[in-house]
């Protein structure tokens, strides 16, 4: 087994991105940094980090990062419960637990999670963003030790709890309402209107206009990878989209934008998949997820 300063350094590396970087958190030189990494990959038999800019993990060195996490967490919790365990002035380790979410998750309730956890306790979140369709792939890779899914069935290795619908409006400005639905909402007004995806993964707009014109239409599109910029660029009349309702409820109040047809709400489930380790600060994570969900998503 790797001990704990080599897996910590292939764990660095990976979340800094360089040599360099992770050099300057270990408080270690970046020559002592790609010695421990040689090493480490000389016991697993393979290769664990891509050099690169920025440097990337190998399935095998996702693999031990994740471990890596779950290591630190553990000790940490060792130390703080046994003092004597640390040396004399030391404080108890700083751990790290990485997640997948979505972007509109993060955008409309995961900060509330966050909040309340990190309002007891020093452990770090590491949020990496993700499709809903997708975050179950970084668990399946062993990139993440948690992660806001669409899917229901757990990942091998993890518990799923439903956490509720996250429900999106399909939204415009009245300026391109006029210019591109003046004669309605139709099958053909929809293939020519621009739309608004979030990037390649990105299905809802698809799934809407499937369930109100019972048709696979292919969509004119601008990609815009962000929450916020999504609202903005339906405010700014660049397209369509589907706008989570928490995001944009107060436009619609205000008649900066409108639904394209009223009370046509697309509803998303989404789920806590959560690997199943005996880590009270994973546990204590998941309780703040649950309880923030419970304030923003339906169902």
């Amino acid at each position: 087994m790797l001990d704990t300063a080599l897996l910590a350094t292939v764990a660095a590396v990976v979340r800094e991105g360089s040599f360099e970087r992770a050099a300057r958190v270990l408080h270690i030189t970046p020559s002592a940094v790609s010695q421990r990494i040689r090493q480490a990959e000389d016991r697993v038999g393979t290769v664990l980090v891509v050099r690169g800019q920025p440097c990337t993990p190998t399935e095998a060195g996702a693999r031990l990062c994740r471990h890596a996490d779950t290591v630190a967490l553990l000790e940490g919790e060792l130390q703080r419960d046994m003092p004597a365990l640390r040396g004399e002035g030391a404080s108890a380790p700083v751990a790290t637990i990485r997640i997948a979410i979505n972007a509109d998750s993060m955008a409309t309730w995961f900060i509330a999670a966050m909040q309340a956890f990190c309002a007891e306790g020093h452990t770090l979140l590491d949020v990496v963003l993700d499709d809903q369709d997708r975050t179950s792939e970084w668990l399946r890779r062993g990139q993440v030790l948690a992660a806001v899914s669409s899917l229901a069935k757990p990942v091998q290795g993890c518990r799923s709890r439903k956490l509720g619908a996250l429900r999106y409006s399909a939204t415009a400005s009245p300026e391109f309402m006029q210019r591109w639905f003046a004669q309605g909402v139709t099958a053909d007004s929809l293939a020519r209107a621009p739309s608004l995806v979030f990037d390649r993964n990105d299905r809802l707009q698809e799934r809407w206009v499937r369930r109100v014109t019972r048709k696979d239409l292919t969509l004119p599109a601008h990609r815009l990878p962000s929450s916020q910029a999504f609202v903005d660029g339906t405010l700014a009349g660049i397209g369509w989209g589907m706008n989570p309702t928490a995001l944009v409820q107060d436009h619609l109040a205000a008649g900066r934008l409108v639904e394209l047809l009223p009370d046509r709400a697309l509803e998303t489930p989404l789920y806590w998949q959560v690997a199943q380790l005996p880590l009270p600060e994973l546990a204590r994570l998941s309780l703040c997820v649950q309880r923030a969900a419970t304030g923003t998503l339906v169902g």
